[in-house]
């Protein structure tokens, strides 16, 4: 599922026009990214937490030419599964 398929869906599900769903997945989205940007972490019960790490500085390897490079400080999203997400996907295993 991508972007569109969400406002689709939102759009369908609570019978509104493409505009409006898609205004609505927009100011979520925006809201989760300014939470992050801050440094602050966004929790949804039952699906899940978007938390900023913070990784430091190491040595890595141009793959091309193989020279050792230094690679730089840097914060990255990360995502944590919630425990109700978590069980509804193990549930599919067949």
């Amino acid at each position: 599922m991508n972007k569109s398929d969400l406002i689709d869906a939102l759009a369908l599900d609570q019978k509104l026009p493409v505009k409006t769903a898609e205004s609505i997945i927009a100011s979520v989205l925006d809201a989760m990214t300014e939470t992050l940007v801050h440094g602050d972490s966004v929790e949804i019960r039952g699906f899940g937490s978007f938390t900023v790490r913070e990784y430091k500085s190491y040595d890595g390897r141009n793959p091309k030419t193989g020279k050792v490079i230094v690679v730089q400080p840097k914060k990255l999203p990360f995502f944590k599964v919630g425990k109700e997400l978590r069980e509804a996907v193990d549930q599919l295993k067949s």
